[in-house]
């Protein structure tokens, strides 16, 4: 049997990690399963998710915890049951999800049989899990990774390293949205907030070929920017006057990534076109929405959420990327800056999303 790779990561003890005061140590990963792969990490993106989890935001986080569910790096090691036809050496990328129904029982439940794992009520996630053996999850702020192979998807050789990790979470999480609404040619679509999400909206929604897509965050700080990721318009709704006139009525579809009860929701409805939609990827730890059901009622507008995207989807967006040459705003980080990778993120300092890449990683190796 090949040597146990050494388990290490950046780990959260407490809620006070959230604050740059991860350590670095061992951990021990979920018991080897014959459905398992080992991944030697090479690179990891940062999610705002990370700090909701650290801090306890969401959930009481069940500490110790090592977060990061942007995973990509090689396979070292392959079950004889592994999903995913794996081999020692592939390069590819884990996100959000880690397993499903299809791992537990002989028959898919309703959602997966329609191809939408990620809706399963035996989902596992990367992080802090618990996977179906009862074992904790452990992200990818750390030297190896080992999950199900189900859900390890493999890298097309056009996408960077760092690109395909970003896309994992943040890419997803825009993709399946854009796709069930079925933006292309004919669609005018609102993103708001520009951040590592909603950057990944503009460009995505682009690139499917949308007629008209609209950046919109609080300041017009980033409208440069914005236009620069492919916006066609750009909107700051705390500087601009009645901002929320200007395409009254005139959008299919709006996302909101804000993660904050305090967003003008009623004024994004009021975007959208007679049954629009709005889309909330954004999860908020301040709170519940307040929706003007007027504005609903009135325009038959639907108010819906979405969380990430499912394995088809994934592959669909991560060929997506490679024929059309889609590139996040990415900047890397060496792992050992992870502290302060996340103090930069809680300051706004990201332009748009952060990677963390681990020292002995060459670029030419990949």
């Amino acid at each position: 049997m090949a040597a146990q790779p050494r388990f290490q990561g950046w780990i959260g003890h407490d809620k006070e990690s959230v604050k740059g005061n991860l350590v670095w140590g061992d951990f021990e990963p979920k018991r080897w399963e014959e459905t398992d792969i080992d991944i030697k990490i090479t690179h990891c993106g940062m999610c705002a998710s990370d700090l909701h989890t650290l801090s306890s935001g969401w959930y009481k986080t069940p500490y110790p915890v090592v977060v990061g569910h942007e995973i990509v790096g090689r396979i070292v090691r392959v079950g004889s049951k592994a999903v995913g036809n794996h081999k020692v050496g592939d390069r590819v990328g884990v996100g959000c999800l880690t397993d499903c129904c299809l791992s537990v029982q002989d028959k898919p439940c309703d959602r997966c049989d329609e191809g939408q794992e990620n809706y399963c009520l035996k989902s596992r996630w990367t992080y802090p899990g618990p996977h179906h053996n009862g074992d904790k999850g452990w992200g990818g702020y750390a030297t190896f990774h080992r999950c199900p192979g189900r859900f390890a998807f493999k890298i097309p050789d056009a996408i960077d390293s760092a690109q395909a990790a970003t896309l994992m979470c943040a890419g997803i999480t825009m993709y399946a949205p854009l796709k069930h609404n079925g933006v292309g040619p004919g669609k005018s679509v609102g993103i708001v907030g520009i951040g590592g999400l909603g950057h990944y909206g503009v460009l995505l929604a682009k690139a499917m070929g949308a007629d008209r897509v609209v950046a919109i965050s609080r300041k017009r700080s980033k409208r440069d920017e914005a236009m620069a990721l492919g916006a066609d318009d750009y909107i700051a709704t705390d500087e601009d006057e009645k901002w929320d006139r200007k395409y009254r009525g005139k959008l299919d579809l709006v996302i909101s990534t804000i993660a904050s009860t305090k967003a003008p929701t009623g004024s994004y409805l009021k975007m959208l076109k007679y049954k629009g939609s709005l889309v909330q990827v954004g999860n908020p730890d301040d709170g519940q929405f307040s929706i003007p059901q007027g504005i609903l009622i009135g325009q038959k507008l639907s108010f819906s959420g979405s969380t990430i995207g499912s394995a088809g989807e994934i592959r669909e967006m991560l060929q997506l990327a490679a024929d059309k040459g889609i590139k996040g705003w990415v900047q890397e980080r060496p792992m050992k800056e992870a502290n302060q990778a996340l103090l930069d993120i809680e300051a706004g300092k990201a332009r748009y999303r952060y990677c963390l890449v681990n020292d002995d990683t060459s670029r030419a190796s990949l």
